[in-house]
């Protein structure tokens, strides 16, 4: 059987890239992959691309220069870099995830509880 790899949807290449840029394979300054080519690379539409790098944008991370291409932020003196606003949108995401699977835990518990109290409480088991 023959399978092909999934391409990546746009929020994986963002992720991709965040984590890049928190650990500092991308300083500030640093020029993203064109779009273009990095879509053809991937196998991807160039609107893919285009979107993962407008969140990026939206995270404060880099900015588009129109005509020359995505650029890691380089921030003012005394603002985060966005090596450590990359780092810590990944923790955050690390701990959402973490207090997801909590809650589905706690889910889950709470309706095996009441199926046994439906289950006590049904006249048929008397």
């Amino acid at each position: 059987m023959d399978s092909k790899p999934e391409k990546p949807n746009a929020k994986e290449i963002a992720a991709k890239f965040r984590n890049d840029i928190a650990d500092g394979v991308y300083g500030p300054g640093a020029r993203l992959p064109g779009a273009q080519g990095y879509a053809k690379k991937l196998g991807v539409a160039l609107m893919t691309v285009q979107h993962a790098y407008r969140q990026l944008a939206e995270d404060g991370l880099v900015i588009g220069r129109q005509g020359s291409g995505t650029y890691v932020i380089d921030p003012a003196k005394g603002e985060p870099t966005a090596q450590q606003a990359a780092a810590s949108i990944r923790d955050l995401q690390t701990e959402l995830t973490h207090v997801t699977s909590q809650l589905q835990e706690l889910s889950d518990r709470v309706a095996r509880l009441e199926e046994d109290r439906a289950s006590a409480a049904s006249p048929g088991d008397k």
